[in-house]
C-alpha cells in the first residue's frame, strides 16, 4: 500500500466575488461570486488524490450544512479524513474579492476552529502520522502545533513542509526554532515576516533562514517565477506566460505539484516544472482546483509550458 501524504490545516469553504469592473472603495462594486470547497491543506490534499496520489487530511469541520458539504467533497475526491475533526458551530470561511484580471483585491478569513488540531490531537494520531511519506502543514495550524509536528518530524525522519500562507501567518513563525524543517514557501510579501528585522534583503532572509536550519527555501515571486534555495545550490525557473482567470489557489497547486513530483521520484527541476504547470492550469480556470487533469495528462502538459 503506497505511503500516503499527510496534510495538515485549514479545510474551508471559498466564496470568492469577480469584480466586473474597477474597484471603487466606499461603494457598491457589482460583482458575480462563486462558492467552491477551499483551504490551503484541503486544496492540496483535494488535488493530489485527484493526481493518483494517497492522501490523508487533518482538518477541522463544523457540523453545520457546509461542513458537511466540505466533508462530502473530500470525500468524493477520495481524500482521506481518518484523523479530521467536527465541531459544533459553523465552518471555516474565506472569502476573497477579486480584481477584473482575476489577482486579489481582499481577502477575509474565519478560521479559529484550526487551533483544535492540538498537538495532544496529533499525539493521539501519530501511530497515522508515521505512515506519511510527506507532511504537509499549512500556517493556518498554531505555533505549538507547528513545533510539535517539527519535532515528530526530526524524530521520525519524515519530511516536514510549511506553506507561509499569508503575512500574518507566517509572522506566527518568526521565532520559532526551524531547525531540520525540510521545506518553507513563502512569496515575497511572506518571506520578511520569517525572518528578522536585520535580514533587509532577500537574498539575506534566505539566507537566514539557511543558518537557522531550514533545509530548502521555496521563494514564489509571482509572474517571474520561483526558485528553491539551501546551502549547497540554488535552482530558478520561469513561470509560464498566460491569461490569468483567477489567481485563487494556484499557491496552492504550485505546492501540491511540486508533492506529486516529489512521490515520483523527480528530482528538483522536475519538481519546479510540475509545480508552475499545474499552477498554470488552475490559474486559467474559477476556483482553486483543475478537475480536468489526472497525473498522466498534467505530467503530458509539462512539455506544453516548458518544451526542451
Amino acid at each position: 500500500m503506497p505511503k500516503p501524504v499527510i496534510c495538515i490545516g485549514a479545510a474551508f469553504v471559498d466564496e470568492l466575488f469577480h469584480a466586473k469592473g474597477e474597484m471603487m472603495l466606499g461603494t457598491t462594486n457589482e460583482a458575480s461570486v462563486t462558492k467552491t470547497a477551499g483551504g490551503v491543506s484541503r486544496n492540496i490534499a483535494h488535488q493530489l488524490a485527484l493526481l493518483d496520489v494517497e492522501v490523508q487530511l487533518i482538518s477541522v469541520f463544523g457540523d453545520d450544512t457546509d461542513g458537511a458539504w466540505l466533508k462530502q467533497t473530500c470525500t468524493n475526491a477520495r481524500v482521506k479524513l481518518d484523523a479530521s475533526i467536527t465541531k459544533e458551530g459553523l465552518s471555516g470561511k474565506y472569502t476573497g474579492i477579486l480584481k477584473v484580471d482575476g489577482s486579489l483585491f481582499a481577502g477575509f478569513m474565519s478560521h479559529e476552529s484550526v487551533d483544535l488540531i492540538t498537538p495532544l490531537h496529533l499525539e493521539k494520531n501519530k501511530d497515522l502520522l508515521k505512515t506519511a511519506s510527506y507532511l504537509l502543514a499549512d500556517a493556518n495550524i498554531t505555533t505549538e502545533t507547528g513545533e510539535w509536528l517539527l519535532a515528530f518530524s526530526n524524530k521520525t525522519g519524515i519530511q516536514l513542509i510549511l506553506d507561509a500562507v499569508s503575512v500574518p501567518h507566517a509572522r506566527k513563525f518568526r521565532n520559532i526554532d526551524l531547525g531540520g524543517l525540510y521545506l518553507v514557501t513563502p512569496n515575497d510579501d511572506e518571506l520578511p515576516f520569517l525572518c528578522s528585522e536585520k535580514a533587509l534583503s532577500t537574498q539575506s532572509q534566505i539566507e537566514e533562514l539557511l543558518e537557522k536550519g531550514v533545509q530548502n527555501v521555496w521563494f514564489h515571486n509571482g509572474k517571474i517565477g520561483s526558485a528553491i534555495y539551501n546551502k549547497e545550490r540554488s535552482i530558478t525557473l520561469h513561470a509560464p506566460e498566460i491569461e490569468i482567470v483567477d489567481s485563487t489557489g494556484a499557491g496552492d497547486g504550485s505546492l501540491t505539484g511540486f508533492i506529486l513530483g516529489k512521490t515520483l521520484g523527480k528530482d528538483d527541476i522536475g519538481c519546479l516544472k510540475l509545480a508552475h504547470t499545474l499552477s498554470a492550469e488552475i490559474l486559467q480556470v474559477n476556483g482553486a482546483i483543475v478537475t480536468h487533469l489526472n497525473q498522466e495528462k498534467l505530467l503530458t502538459l509539462v512539455s506544453k509550458y516548458y518544451p526542451e
